[in-house]
Order: structure tokens, then C-alpha cells, then sequence
């Protein structure tokens, strides 16, 4: 079967960093569904593991956003049969989706939207499943619209996981919703996922959500650049506020500033239950089912920006080098086979 790995930890530009390989197909076992690749997405992850991850000639192949069509089931699967159109984010400590045919656990699967195309369903698994955690499971925002106003903050609102953030948040919730960008096509997008009001994190940021929100915010999801923007949090945080990450921030932040106003801090791994295997490891299946219900019933969006085409290295290096200039908006696809 095709599909796109790499052999050695290469910048992006390196026309070897990312190649095209011929892979044996994989069967199907215990509770696996072999999937029919149809369209994938790239996250920051990614290049992430490509840059750190040196596999000494092997072919690693990544990849963590996939929609398609299960051809095969192990005989322990209860959820998915033959023909069953699907999407997942899959299990970072096994095979990437970048492949015609891809394993992955029926609990970590969802069914895919009826009324989104492949392309458009692909760029949402790891993105909602991420959001989803962070907001309700991490920081216990409540659903429903009824309650105590509060408010959150969304850094990086443009974002993969920005832009569902700010629509569950917005859908789903009765808070306002507070996002950033620092471009014009970036907070027309954040405005266009949904959020209250748009924000420039490029400027000092306790002034710029100060002015929108002069009692400050009950919540914080820093999704990008947490270092630059860490000792800020606070002073914009109500007292027993609470802040969300998902980033590696390049430098150590000082949870002592947190102390005063009793804030706490919460770390989201869309990749933990997984690679744990822990005992609601299905509960991702579940989240996606539950965002195809969603968009389906029209209440949530595709966050597909931009379709660079078939499946092959080179459409796959211009991906990874689009998430590495910092600046993509929503998510990039790929889709079919060349």
C-alpha cells in the first residue's frame, strides 16, 4: 500500500524529510478496524514528532486525523462494521494515518458526519476531541446555557483547536467567549467560529481583555505561545479561576504567580488515554459521535481552511511547512491518493 513516512529527523525544506513508501497491508485484530484511508488533516504534532523523533531508517509514518471507510473488522469489534463511513484521531504510539490503509482501535473511532464530505470531516477528529477534554473534562466547564455568567478566554482562537473551542464553547455553553488573533483574516475567522469578541494577543494582553471583560474571565485555554503570555494570566483570572494548556512552553513558567488568587492549572493530552489504555479510553469515540450529532444537526462547522490535494510527500511537506510558519487558520487537508 502507499503512504508518506520518514527515515531521519529532517528540516521540512530537506526534499528527504518526508517520503513516498510502499508499506505491507496491515490485518485487522482483536478490536482494530482496517480503514480505507480517504482524507487526512495535520496537526502540530506532527512535525513535532518528526523533529524529535528520529526512527534510525525506518519508515515511521505519521499522521493523527483521518476520515474513511472501515473494509475490515477484528473479531472483537462491536461498534463498526464493513462499509461504515468513520473519523478518529487514532493513537500516537502506533502507525499514523498516512497511509491507504490504517489500524486503530474501534474506541477511539467515531461515525463520520452524513453531511460532510471526507475532506471536511478530516480536519476535526484531534482537534474536537481536544477542545472537548480541555473545556469539559479538564476544566469542568459545565454544558448548557443556563447558570452563572462567566466568561473564557481562547489564546490562539484561530487555531485548529482554537476554532473548536470557541464553537463548542459558544454552542454549547452559556459563556462569552473571548478570542485572539492579531490579523485581519485571523479575527475575521475567530469571529466567523462563533466568539463574542475578538481580541489582539500582539498587544499587551490584560489591557485588550480588560476592555471587553472589566470584571476579568473565569476561564483561560492558552493554546500558543503560554510562555509569552503566562504572567498575565492572573491578573485577567476572577480568584479560583482556572487556566488550560496544551502547548510545550519553551521556557519555565512560574506557577507561584497562580497562589494568590487560588488559580489552578490544568495540562490536555488528546493522546493520554491512548496511549495508557485507560479504562475510558472509548470515551473518545463517544465525544466524536457526539460532534458528528452536532454538525449534522448544523450546530458546528467543518474547520477546513485549505484542501492542498491528493496524499503524497510533496502536499504533505507543504503541510508540515504550513504549520511550522505558525500562521494557519483553522486546518489543512489532504485528500485521496496520487
Amino acid at each position: 500500500m502507499k503512504a508518506v513516512a520518514y527515515r531521519k529527523s529532517l528540516p521540512i525544506d530537506d526534499p528527504q524529510s518526508l517520503i513516498d513508501v510502499e508499506l505491507p497491508e496491515p490485518e485487522a485484530s482483536g478490536r482494530d478496524l482496517l480503514v480505507k484511508v480517504d482524507a487526512i488533516s495535520v496537526n502540530p504534532v506532527d512535525a513535532k514528532v518528526r523533529l524529535r523523533a528520529d526512527p534510525n531508517g525506518a519508515a515511521h509514518v505519521l499522521g493523527w486525523d483521518v476520515a474513511g471507510t472501515v473494509v475490515a473488522v477484528g473479531p472483537e469489534v462491536r461498534r463498526f462494521k464493513p462499509g461504515d463511513a468513520v473519523w478518529y484521531a487514532g493513537d500516537r504510539s502506533r502507525p499514523g494515518g498516512n497511509s491507504e490503509r490504517h489500524l486503530v482501535d474501534e474506541r477511539l473511532v467515531g461515525r463520520k458526519p452524513s453531511t460532510l464530505g471526507m475532506a471536511e470531516a478530516a480536519a476535526m477528529p484531534l482537534t474536537s476531541i481536544t477542545a472537548w477534554e480541555l473545556m469539559f473534562e479538564r476544566l469542568g466547564i459545565p454544558h448548557g446555557t443556563q447558570g452563572r455568567a462567566a466568561t473564557l478566554l481562547v489564546v490562539g482562537a484561530a487555531g485548529g483547536v482554537g476554532s473548536m473551542a470557541v464553537q463548542l464553547a459558544r454552542r454549547l455553553t452559556g459563556l462569552t467567549v473571548i478570542g485572539t488573533a492579531s490579523r485581519p483574516e485571523t479575527r475575521e475567522w475567530v469571529k466567523a467560529m462563533g466568539a463574542h469578541h475578538v481580541v489582539d494577543h500582539s498587544k499587551p494582553l490584560d489591557a485588550e481583555v480588560l476592555a471587553v471583560a472589566p470584571e476579568g474571565v473565569d476561564y483561560v485555554l492558552s493554546l500558543s505561545a503560554t510562555e509569552q503570555h503566562f504572567a498575565t494570566f492572573p491578573k485577567l483570572l476572577k480568584p479560583m479561576g482556572k487556566i488550560g494548556l496544551i502547548d510545550d512552553p519553551a521556557d519555565v513558567i512560574d506557577v507561584r504567580l497562580l497562589k494568590t488568587k487560588s488559580l489552578s492549572l490544568h495540562w490536555e493530552l488528546m493522546f493520554t488515554r491512548s496511549a495508557f489504555h485507560t479504562d475510558d479510553m472509548g470515551e473518545q469515540g463517544h465525544i466524536l459521535d457526539e460532534v458528528a450529532n452536532l454538525v449534522d444537526a448544523g450546530v458546528i462547522r467543518s474547520t477546513l481552511r485549505e484542501n492542498l490535494g491528493p496524499i503524497n510527500a510533496a502536499n504533505l511537506q507543504r503541510a508540515h511547512k504550513a504549520l511550522e510558519s505558525g500562521t494557519t487558520i483553522g486546518k489543512v487537508v489532504l485528500e485521496g491518493w496520487s
